[in-house]
């Protein structure tokens, strides 16, 4: 780039002004400064600039715990509780939408009585839903 005085002839003689004096030239540098300044990338902060960076992504992951994360916890807990209450003689629902009557619990399977002299064994993990008894 041309120096600063240079520049200054060029824009005189442009607007069909006189010859620069000094104290345009020095107006003209201070000018060339603040733009060269303005063009710099901003230095890089301290700590915190990075801390900053994360503040969003840390209150996104707050937000997906309370909103997905909790409520499926929640939903797993009653469920464990539901399949750990089964007993003989409880009417069930199981997630494929079969209807009967616990007759007998096993360690991880139960025997479900879905009509007269038709029983099926089942995974205890397939009950959705125990109905009240009236």
């Amino acid at each position: 780039m041309q120096n600063a005085s240079d520049c200054a002839f060029y824009t005189a003689a442009f607007f069909g002004e006189s010859l620069p004096t000094r104290r345009s030239i020095q107006k003209l540098q201070m000018m060339l400064a603040f733009v060269s300044i303005l063009g710099q990338s901003p230095t890089p902060q301290g700590p915190a600039g990075g801390f900053n960076f994360f503040v969003p992504l840390i209150f996104i992951f707050v937000i997906m715990y309370f909103i997905m994360i909790r409520p499926q916890k929640k939903r797993q807990d009653e469920q464990k509780k539901l399949v750990a209450a089964l007993k003989t003689g409880d009417r069930v629902v199981t997630s494929a939408g079969i209807h009967g009557l616990i007759s007998n619990v096993k360690e991880a399977t139960i025997m479900l009585k879905v009509a007269d002299n038709v029983k099926i064994e089942i995974d205890k993990s397939a009950i959705t839903n125990v109905l009240k008894t009236e």
